[in-house]
């Protein structure tokens, strides 16, 4: 049975956790197939909703399937260190749709998606220093990003629950709608970056995740980027449509044989 269920709705990938059973918690076969899922989706389609199947998003690591040799524990990490590269330094657009909770590596997840979106009765939580771990899937990098440092701090340390209302206040996700209706508000968010230039979108991205953060390295990797944008058809077709007065078309001009974008 597969852990991860694949539909596409147009150019949009939604990638559904599948292991409801065990709330969504993950072992390594899984992750290693959420990888795959992920690469393809950056490969195959122009956007992508990450959800889970059930009552929850995801409830972390399968604990159970968790060991204490050495060698596993590090292939372990080797794999949810890859997801999360996959996920902040891939070209599109990432939507997570959170409904229930998303709890350690669940919650480390969605903060490193572009874009959480969750019902209102979804809960949160750092969880790792419930049994004794410090933070791994890239949630020391992504929850700073989105929370600051001292927030970060006392989530991971306390490790407690907290709701949607606050996590929308502290800035872990940007839509809070009813519940049951994260997926469908995650499809229409995801939509809509697909139309936008898939260039630009890249880009962003790769400002965002780049390595040196510095006022200096950003200003750089800023000048690159867009050197690199000016130059290009989209950025021609969005100079015209603004002339012109019309709405830019950055899809169906700009695919490749198999449909997919030039990135």
């Amino acid at each position: 049975m597969s852990a991860v269920v694949v539909e596409d709705r147009g150019s949009i990938r939604i990638l559904t956790i599948d292991r409801p059973t065990r709330r969504n918690a993950l072992d390594l076969d899984d992750r290693l197939e959420l990888l795959d899922a992920l690469k393809a989706a950056d490969r195959e389609a122009r956007a992508i909703v990450l959800t889970g199947a059930g009552a929850v998003f995801c409830a972390g690591g399968d604990i159970r399937s968790m060991s204490q040799d050495r060698e596993v524990a590090r292939k372990r990490l080797e794999v949810v260190n890859a997801v999360v590269r996959q996920m902040v330094t891939g070209q599109r657009p990432i939507v997570a749709a959170v409904e229930g909770g998303a709890f350690g590596l669940g919650l480390a997840l969605a903060t490193a998606s572009d874009i959480v979106v969750a019902g209102r009765s979804a809960r949160f939580s750092t969880s790792f220093a419930k049994i004794g771990l410090a933070p791994d899937t890239g949630l020391s990098y992504t929850l700073p990003l989105r929370v600051g440092r001292g927030r970060t701090r006392e989530l991971l340390l306390t490790a407690r629950i907290f709701d949607a209302v606050e996590a929308e206040r502290i800035g872990v996700l940007e839509t809070l709608v009813d519940d049951g209706g994260a997926l469908d508000a995650a499809v229409v968010t995801a939509t809509a970056l697909a139309e936008l230039s898939a260039p630009m979108v890249a880009g962003v991205r790769r400002l965002l995740a780049q390595p040196d953060q510095s006022l200096e390295g950003v200003l750089a990797a800023e000048a690159d980027t867009q050197v690199e944008l000016l130059a290009g058809p989209q950025f021609a077709e969005g100079r015209a449509a603004f002339l012109e007065r019309r709405t830019p078309d950055f899809v169906t001009q700009f695919r490749n044989s198999s449909g997919v974008p030039f990135a």
